[in-house]
């Protein structure tokens, strides 16, 4: 099985990263999860620590430090990256590579060979805007994978597309990366 470091952005599908880290470890994956900042204010990383048995990390110095770099140290660990859910920011600030929490500075980090997978989730109109479109289209040009959100009933109380995949789809979609 292969070692996944899930990085998780503040979305309302942030529940869903929950379901995707217990699935991956039950599928017998090592997974360590990093919270951005903001994702942190809204699920505990304990939590993702339970369902994992993994360290969970929210920034650079955190209580989950293992030395003095945690971000190299989590890049040269990981044999996959993935983003779910991704919001629209944390979308632009992938593809700009901006390294301003524990999240941007694993992805500056990793090596060039370990596959990324990018699962967005945001309103439709956001997904709609010719930034986020430059910003996926970056990612792509980049090597990243992404996985189109879905059509459906979203959290801001409006249906259309921005919902972010849902955990099995996830994990067949980075079960084929990982071949």
């Amino acid at each position: 099985m292969s070692r996944i470091c899930l990085a998780a952005g503040a979305s309302a599908a942030l529940y869903k990263a929950c379901d995707l880290a217990s699935m991956l470890a039950q599928e017998g994956h090592e997974v360590r999860t990093v919270l951005t900042p903001r994702a942190a204010e809204l699920v505990s990383a304990q939590l993702f620590e339970a369902l994992t048995g993994e360290p969970a990390h929210t920034d650079e110095f955190g209580a989950a430090r293992t030395r003095g770099m945690d971000h190299i140290d989590l890049a040269a660990w990981s044999e996959a990256f993935l983003v779910a859910p991704a919001s629209a920011d944390l979308v632009a600030r992938l593809a700009l590579g901006l390294a301003g929490d524990l999240v941007g500075t694993v992805a500056l980090a990793l090596a060039p060979d370990v596959p990324r997978l990018v699962c967005p989730a945001m309103n439709p109109n956001m997904l709609a805007s010719p930034p986020t479109g430059r910003h996926l289209a970056t990612l792509r040009a980049d090597g990243w994978h992404v996985l189109e959100p879905g059509q459906g009933h979203l959290a801001c109380g409006v249906s259309g597309p921005g919902r972010m995949g849902e955990p099995p789809e996830i994990v067949a979609a980075l079960r084929e990366l990982l071949g």
